[in-house]
């Protein structure tokens, strides 16, 4: 039954997503994870389908809906059996290009926008930098004022759509912080590819999310035209940090389709195979394991769906966001550990995509802010 928090509207978009990703999406994934990227084909089938533009405007090409059916878009992606895809797609239309439709001139949005909902332009965000992982504020690369242009040096790391992207959306210092607002001074950049100083520096072999292209890039001297400077000079970090509840939401989102697929695979497995003469789904030790597995994703569903209302509605929900993607994420990895273990020798096999699943989720109690970040910010909201 569909969730109140859905309309009808937000249904039939719904099915129609899932019928894509069916059809399209979940027969190729073995053959992108092994090539460590997606088609651009692919990208351009998505903007075809209206899938990369749900929120941003119509007068660009896109569709004018609401958070929630960006929230659908991640459920439904999420059910592919590659986090990596799931995580690529995401990465452009909720964690990056959201920042322009916010702080975009008309001019930006009008140059950018319709090939970012199209699919000709592919966008990766560039704010973690090597020895800063999630403080900010730490941030070394810097983009000094030189006429009509900013030139920008320093390096990023862990940026995914960091190879083949076409549009980085770039962190970089433009003045100094104090002691007191170590935020201050980082200003956000508009960069494309193929500028002269800014090269992808290396593509990183990881455990999981193999699917989706993650890079280092450095940037040397990296002449970045004044028009590109995305919002205001120097808040950057407030830009940002706007922005942040909405990536959290959509790794929460994620983390918890994907499971909630790895759940189904993990009880249809267990109707199939048979021991001792009956079917491992009998088995009173194995059935509740998958209790507890439901039930927790249940717990971990309404946070989310809690947080996502909240956030649709342009409240206040730092607290709550925080929550739903500590718990929602750490959920995820208890259920991945216990779906391998109940396909037994199977769940160790790439074939089956329970194995998949256990390297994929791993990542999401580290990025978009750590576990550890979140319990921090939860903590400071209700001792400070």
């Amino acid at each position: 039954m569909p969730h109140p928090l859905f309309t009808a509207e937000h249904e039939m978009l719904r099915r129609s997503i899932r019928s894509f990703v069916e059809k399209e999406i979940t027969p190729h994934v073995a053959a992108w994870e092994d090539e460590g990227r997606i088609p651009l084909e692919v990208w351009r089938r998505l903007g075809e389908l209206g899938f990369l533009g749900l929120e941003f405007p119509t007068e660009y090409g896109g569709g004018g809906a609401d958070f929630l059916a960006s929230v659908v878009l991640g459920e439904e992606m999420a059910r592919c059996r590659s986090g990596g895809v799931a995580f690529s797609v995401l990465v452009h239309t909720d964690m990056s290009s959201p920042w322009l439709t916010r702080f975009g001139t008309d001019a930006q949005k009008a140059k950018y926008l319709p090939g970012i909902i199209r699919g000709e332009t592919v966008c990766a965000l560039g704010i973690t930098e090597p020895g800063t992982g999630s403080d900010m504020a730490a941030l070394a690369t810097r983009a000094v004022r030189d006429g009509h242009v900013y030139r920008i040096t320093g390096g990023k790391i862990f940026i995914t759509n960091g190879v083949y992207g076409d549009l980085y959306f770039v962190a970089a210092r433009t003045g100094a912080g104090t002691a007191t607002r170590r935020h201050d001074g980082i200003s956000m950049f508009l960069v494309e590819r193929g500028l002269p100083g800014f090269t992808v520096s290396r593509k990183l072999d990881k455990m999981g999310m193999r699917a989706s292209d993650t890079a280092e890039l450095a940037f040397e001297d990296c002449p970045v035209p004044a028009e590109n400077l995305l919002g205001v000079e120097g808040r950057g970090f407030q830009q940002l940090a706007a922005g942040l509840q909405r990536e959290r939401l959509m790794a929460a989102v994620l983390a918890l389709s994907g499971a909630q697929q790895a759940v189904d695979d993990t009880v249809s497995y267990l109707h199939q195979r048979t021991a001792f003469g009956e079917p491992l789904a009998a088995r009173q030790v194995l059935r509740h394991r998958v209790a507890d597995m439901a039930t927790e994703l249940e717990a971990a569903r309404q946070l989310v769906y809690r947080a996502a209302s909240l956030y649709a509605a342009a409240e206040e929900c730092v607290t709550e966001v925080s929550m739903a993607k500590l718990f929602a994420t750490e959920a995820a990895n208890r259920v991945a550990y216990q779906a391998v273990q109940l396909h037994g020798g199977y769940g160790y096999m790439r074939e089956f995509p329970v194995e998949g699943f256990f390297r994929d989720v791993r990542l999401w109690t580290i990025a978009s802010g750590t576990s550890e970040v979140m319990r921090e910010i939860i903590a400071k909201r209700l001792l400070t």
